[in-house]
């Protein structure tokens, strides 16, 4: 049975709330109702932060992380060790990585992994620009720190396969310490900061 909204605008509202990920209509809802209940500047603000976001954000040229400038604040400390370089799905991960405090290197966000029955290829990826980063000459090793899952290994394996054709390049892998079928984002710090410390060579993970 469909719910009877008592205004078309609070309906119109919770359809837009709903259509962000995880949030039904009864979430849905109660956060519009939520922000009935708040002050007009209160609301304004929160409109302007999402606007902001939508039209201000940037993806860094360099390893397509969330910034405000071209180059993400990452990329452009020096401190950073630039020679090593760890490879991720999405931004949520490099914030995972970041909190365990155990990997000075810089990122390569992907925006996703291989996954045929998403509909998501090779092309869709950041995967040729990894290359392009790799082929500059200055890059030492590439640490593979993708989702355990199918999806996330065959991801590796094409990656490795790619960066194969380089000489000197080491390729590595976060230790198993994350479950088989976890992501990165749900890891606690102490066991993905292990996994990166223990990283092994992405060759001895599997029998060719």
């Amino acid at each position: 049975m469909n719910q009877k909204y008592p205004s078309s605008l609070l309906e119109t509202a919770v359809n837009e709330f709903s259509k962000l990920p995880g949030i039904g209509r009864k979430t849905a809802l109660r956060l519009v109702l939520n922000l009935l209940r708040q002050d007009m500047d209160s609301v304004e603000s929160f409109a302007s932060a999402i606007y902001n976001l939508k039209k201000n954000v940037k993806y860094c040229q360099s390893c397509f992380n969330i910034s405000d400038e071209d180059i993400c604040p990452i990329c452009s400390d020096k401190n950073r060790d630039a020679s090593t370089v760890c490879v991720v799905e999405n931004v949520k991960d490099v914030m995972a990585i970041e909190n365990t405090s155990q990997f000075r290197g810089l990122y390569h966000v992907l925006g996703g992994i291989i996954s045929p029955i998403d509909g998501i290829g090779p092309s869709d990826l950041q995967i040729d620009s990894l290359v392009e980063r790799v082929s500059a000459g200055k890059i030492k090793e590439i640490i593979l720190a993708l989702s355990t899952t199918m999806e996330g290994d065959t991801t590796n394996f094409y990656i490795y396969k790619k960066l194969s054709q380089f000489e000197g390049i080491r390729v590595s892998v976060i230790a198993r310490g994350i479950s088989i079928g976890d992501e990165i984002e749900y890891a606690d710090e102490i066991t993905l900061g292990r996994s990166i410390v223990n990283r092994t060579l992405f060759s001895e993970s599997f029998k060719i």
